[in-house]
C-alpha cells in the first residue's frame, strides 16, 4: 500500500485541488452542478419497496414522483461520503418532514451525497426542496390513474413542454426491469438554472420505450 501511495504523488502533486479531491472521496462544496434525481414511486415499490414493507409504499401514499435526492456532480464523476460528521439530527427530520419520502432515504442521502455540498444538514433539505419545487411535473405524470407504456422521448418532451430551459440534454430518464426509475435533472449549483451534463445524458435508459406503473 505505502509502494502504491509513493507512485501516486506525482500524479496527485500535478493536479488542481479540485482534481485530486475528485480523486479520492471528494471536498465539501467542490463540485460543478446539481443532479436533482425524482424517482417515478410505484416502480420503486414494484421492484424494492413492496418486499422491505416500504412505507412510501402504503396505499395513497406517494401516486408519481418523490425526490430520491440532490446530487453534487463532477463533469465527469461525482464526490461522496465527504466530512466525518454525517449525522443527520432527529430536529431537521422532523423539522424537514416531507421533503423525502421516508426518513431513511433522507439519512442516507444526506450521508452520501448531502455531505459533498458544503451546506449543513438542513441547509442541504432546504436546498433539496427547492430544488424539486423548481420543477414542474407534467400533468400527465402528476398521478396516472392507468398504467401505460411511454416513450423516453415522450416523457423528456413532456417535462420540457412543463419546465421552459429544460433541454433534452439536460435531462435523463433511467428505467428498471422495463419500468421507469427515475429522472434525473442538471441544475448550476445556484438552482437558479437548467444546464446540459454529457454525463448524465448518457446514463439514459437504453430501451426507447418503459413502463410507468401506478400505485396500488
Amino acid at each position: 500500500m505505502r509502494r502504491l501511495f509513493l507512485a501516486l504523488l506525482p500524479l496527485l502533486a500535478a493536479m488542481s485541488p479540485s482534481q485530486a479531491q475528485r480523486f479520492g472521496g471528494g471536498g465539501g462544496g467542490d463540485f460543478d452542478f446539481y443532479v436533482l434525481s425524482l424517482s417515478w414511486s410505484p416502480s420503486y415499490c414494484e421492484t424494492t419497496g413492496f418486499d422491505r414493507g416500504s412505507r412510501q409504499c402504503d396505499r395513497g401514499a406517494n401516486p408519481g414522483f418523490v425526490l430520491h435526492g440532490l446530487w453534487p456532480q463532477y463533469e465527469r464523476g461525482y464526490p461522496r461520503n465527504c466530512g466525518a460528521d454525517r449525522n443527520l439530527p432527529r430536529y431537521i427530520l422532523d423539522e424537514m418532514r416531507g421533503v423525502f419520502p421516508e426518513d431513511g432515504l433522507a439519512r442516507h442521502e444526506w450521508r452520501t451525497h448531502g455531505t459533498c455540498s458544503g451546506l449543513g444538514p438542513r441547509e442541504y433539505m432546504r436546498a433539496a426542496a427547492e430544488a424539486k419545487a423548481k420543477v414542474r411535473i407534467p400533468e400527465e405524470l402528476a398521478a396516472p390513474r392507468h398504467e401505460q407504456r411511454l416513450r423516453l422521448m415522450e416523457i423528456e418532451r413532456a417535462f420540457s413542454a412543463a419546465n421552459p430551459g429544460l433541454r433534452p440534454d439536460m435531462i435523463a430518464v433511467t428505467c428498471k426491469r422495463g419500468m421507469i426509475e427515475d429522472v434525473r435533472i442538471c441544475m448550476t449549483k445556484d438552482l437558479r438554472a437548467f444546464r446540459p451534463c454529457e454525463e448524465v445524458n448518457r446514463q439514459q435508459c437504453r430501451s426507447a420505450d418503459v413502463m410507468v406503473p401506478v400505485s396500488r
